[in-house]
């Protein structure tokens, strides 16, 4: 008897053994699917914050929670079960998608890029906007709307690249995976949103005349810091997308990666200096990529505005 409730306290030890390392391979393939969609969540998280300049500040935080509602209805409701029946049925179509998404990325960030540039060079004249009647209501409902579909493409991109991580392994592993991905990237981007635009308020209370003079000072430098923190951010996430939609790329074409592999081990021995080195190539080749992509879209946008010729 004694003996038989041993042998089942084994099998229970064993079993929560087994249950431990499990939730550890889960957390592991999270993490590391999360760290391959790096430049993806950084550019989300510059994103974010314009969808709510100019509304009021009591309604910033309710407005990131419906969009971050929204950003898991796109990852878990349609995009996880989109993935996941695409590498159940047609698994050899994932690395075309993933290069196609990596096109994408790199004409989003060279579009981005060239404007900033072009700006810099010719800067614009300022135009006086015609204005509509609208509500703040309306107003809200339009900027939430408008921030969920551009977090739709983001998320989309973040749950094709997390898959590509984790693809080889066992369906649940798989599943509970991503699920991990979408819940730890969704409230990483949208906290951090509402953590920079709190900020300035915070700041406010913390120059108030009534504080020490050092509590002061760190109030006003929250306030002047939060502007230049989202312009570093959104140069960090243009050059992100670049490097990771150019690194796509060139991991999904067989010849190029195997090219890129040699010449990468015969220059350098890996470490930082690999990375950067192959960072540097994929940052290159991806504003080549998007500079043809942008081309062949105006091109083709230039055919169909065409006139047909009358016979």
């Amino acid at each position: 008897m004694s003996s038989g409730l041993l042998a089942l306290l084994d099998d229970i030890a064993a079993i929560a053994k087994v249950a431990a390392s499990s939730l550890d391979d889960v957390a592991a393939q999270a993490v590391k699917a999360s760290s391959k969609a790096a430049g993806v969540v950084i550019d989300d998280a510059a994103v974010t914050p314009k969808y709510v300049v100019g509304l009021s500040p009591a309604r910033e935080v309710p407005i990131v929670w419906n969009i971050a509602k929204g950003s898991l209805w796109n990852k878990l409701v349609i995009l996880l079960p989109a993935v996941m029946l695409l590498g159940a049925i047609a698994p050899w179509s994932v690395g075309p998608l993933l290069a196609v998404g990596g096109l994408f990325l790199c004409f989003e960030g060279y579009e981005k890029l060239h404007h900033a540039v072009h700006h810099y060079f010719h800067p614009p004249q300022q135009q006086v906007e015609e204005l509509r009647e609208i509500t703040p209501e309306e107003l809200e409902k339009e900027r939430t709307a408008g921030a969920i579909r551009t977090d739709f493409i983001l998320s989309a991109e973040i749950m094709a690249i997390s898959y590509a991580v984790v693809k080889d392994e066992i369906f649940w592993l798989k599943l509970t995976s991503l699920i991990g991905v979408a819940f730890v990237i969704t409230a990483g981007v949208y906290g951090f949103v509402a953590l920079i635009l709190k900020a300035d308020d915070l700041g406010l209370k913390l120059a108030h005349e009534k504080n020490h003079k050092a509590i002061r000072k760190f109030g006003r430098g929250l306030i002047i810091g939060m502007p230049l923190l989202l312009t570093v951010l959104s140069v960090i996430g243009t050059a992100a997308m670049l490097w990771v939609g150019g690194g796509i790329i060139l991991h999904n074409i067989p010849p190029v990666h195997h090219w890129l592999e040699g010449m990468l081990k015969s220059i350098s021995s890996g470490g930082f200096v690999g990375w950067l080195l192959e960072a540097s190539i994929s940052l290159v080749f991806a504003i080549f990529m998007g500079f043809l992509t942008v081309m062949a879209v105006q091109f083709f946008g230039k055919l169909r505005k065409k006139p047909a010729v009358a016979a």
